[in-house]
């Protein structure tokens, strides 16, 4: 195994988080409610399994949010031109960070709800 092939594929790798980070106002949307969700996990006092499965939501979302971004890219430049084909490509690549961020959502609320909850009742 070539090291300097690997860690160059790294590189590129973080180029690409760091390219969806400065470009896509959603990725920062996204990075922005991960850093309110770790405030209020550390203040509520999550478990180590919620932990986990809250870290798991990020990389989903995260993760989702840059396949996105790269098939909004790859569609911009094999169809310069609207076709509708295309547009549905795209709209498909966004429902899917849609529907993980929703179920991220309730995800959190499950977590974080009945703990609050126990805080004032």
């Amino acid at each position: 195994m070539d090291v300097r092939k690997l860690f160059r594929s790294f590189r590129y790798a973080w180029r690409g988080v760091l390219h969806g980070f400065g470009t896509e106002q959603n990725f920062r949307f996204h990075v922005l409610a991960a850093l309110i969700v770790t405030c209020a996990g550390w203040m509520t006092g999550l478990s180590q399994s919620e932990w986990m499965i809250v870290v798991l939501l990020y990389g989903g979302i995260f993760a989702l949010e840059l396949v996105n971004t790269a098939i909004e890219r790859i569609v911009n430049l094999v169809s310069p031109e609207h076709h509708p084909l295309a547009g549905q490509a795209k709209d498909a690549a966004a429902g899917a960070v849609l529907l993980f961020a929703v179920a991220s959502a309730i995800i959190g609320c499950v977590i974080f709800i009945p703990k609050w909850l126990n805080l004032f009742f």
